[in-house]
């Protein structure tokens, strides 16, 4: 196989391994006679999105701007916090365990307090996709910041550099591919806390058509409910990738990954 083609492969190998699941999805489906009340098949799952598919493009709409707010939140937060832990041994020494025990938390917890603060709606599903996807953000940039080489840095001083400069003109930049690859985390994570608050504290959003299909058990519609998240995530996922391509093709051999 040439170069060109393994390249060609490569990019629709994804889509060849989704196709390949959901063949074998459906053939099990088909082989063992499976109830769409227990576990639907891809078609069947497709039929429900056909027949919903208004209420679920509404849904998914307030789930991803929704998302897209919380995750705008943590990117502000996680840079922040992780240009301070990153720039002062004594914040990183300071913060790192407290941030690690906050992020132990089953962020599904603080839903009912956040229903509590905020009231049904919007605010706990904001938060909640806010609170689950920015340590990933912090770490990575903390990270990139706190590695840079000891003999870089002391280069640049001699060379009259001050440490804000070498953090603003050398660190950041260095931190860029940690911080994508945070971003590609986070993204996913922030669609799952939006989902899980939306299942429980409002009207509206995937998460809250997940529940009403399941209690009518319309199975195919949850798992196309399932399914648009994912797509979502997905799209997002790829929409990160290529600016990390283009941004910082500087950082991998070859350009790109």
């Amino acid at each position: 196989m040439n170069h060109r083609a393994q390249q060609m492969f490569q990019r629709f190998a994804p889509w060849l391994l989704l196709a390949a699941i959901l063949l074998l999805w459906q053939l099990v489906c088909s082989a063992l006679q499976v109830s769409d009340f227990i576990f639907p098949s891809p078609w069947s799952v497709l039929e429900a999105g056909a027949e919903h598919w208004q209420a679920i493009l509404g849904h998914a709409w307030r789930t991803f701007w929704v998302t897209l707010v919380g995750f705008g939140i943590a990117i502000l937060v996680g840079v922040l916090l992780g240009f301070l832990m990153g720039s002062s041994q004594l914040a990183y020494k300071a913060m790192y365990p407290l941030m690690t025990g906050f992020n132990a938390l089953p962020k599904a917890a603080f839903v009912p307090i956040l229903v509590v603060w905020f009231g049904i709606g919007i605010g706990p599903a904001i938060l909640t996709a806010f609170l689950i996807s920015f340590f990933p953000i912090m770490v990575n940039i903390a990270t990139g910041l706190a590695t840079l080489e000891p003999e870089l840095e002391d280069v640049l001083r001699v060379l009259g550099a001050r440490r804000w400069d070498v953090l603003i003109k050398v660190g950041l930049p260095r931190s860029l591919p940690y911080f994508f690859a945070a971003l590609k985390v986070a993204i996913t994570l922030a669609f799952v806390g939006s989902t899980v608050s939306e299942m429980t504290a409002s009207n509206e959003g995937i998460g809250y058509l997940l529940i009403s299909a399941g209690a009518s058990m319309q199975m195919g519609l949850a798992f196309a409910g399932l399914l648009t998240v994912g797509a979502m995530a997905m799209l997002m996922y790829e929409f990160f990738a290529v600016l990390e391509r283009r941004l910082t093709g500087w950082a991998h051999r070859g350009g790109q990954h």
